[in-house]
């Protein structure tokens, strides 16, 4: 009788423990996914080879918490074509509910990206964008947020 009635009070207060994790995740404020977005692009250095541009990034941050960035890695396409990748280490805090820009170096090869560009020049103000990686906090409980995000650049 002693080991049943145990093994009722173990049930009822594991459920009990269900209950409170349950009700403590719905609990829980709703975390939004940051927007990046590209501000601007600065030929840095350029030949044959290789090209070094400055992309100037805004990462708007729509929760209430501020986010601790550690890194961010990156892959950058124009026109559908992949214009760079890399990797930021520069931590920055992007406020609660607000927004901070930074910049990152793109080292690349133009040759390909460039003859898409310049077919569709003459008729384009702006230049598509497509910019994918992650984001990579230094504390709380989310340590990784994966971003996709699509925009244009004004050439004028």
């Amino acid at each position: 009788m002693a080991v049943e009635s145990r093994r009722s009070a173990l049930r009822l207060l594991g459920g009990a423990a269900c209950a409170v994790l349950l009700g403590g995740c719905a609990m829980l404020p709703k975390f939004e996914t940051p927007r990046l977005s590209v501000v601007a692009l600065e030929m840095q250095s350029a030949d044959i080879f290789s090209q070094r541009l400055k992309v100037r990034m805004r990462v708007q941050n729509p929760n209430a918490r501020e986010l601790p960035v550690k890194g961010i890695s990156y892959r950058i396409e124009v026109n559908d074509s992949e214009l760079g990748q890399g990797l930021t280490n520069a931590p920055f805090v992007v406020p609660a509910l607000g927004e901070a820009e930074f910049d990152v170096q793109v080292t690349t090869n133009l040759a390909g990206v460039l003859a898409k560009l310049l077919t569709r020049r003459g008729s384009q103000d702006s230049l598509s964008y497509r910019l994918v990686g992650d984001v990579s906090l230094s504390s709380g409980f989310l340590r990784r947020i994966p971003f996709d995000e699509r925009g244009s650049v004004n050439l004028k």
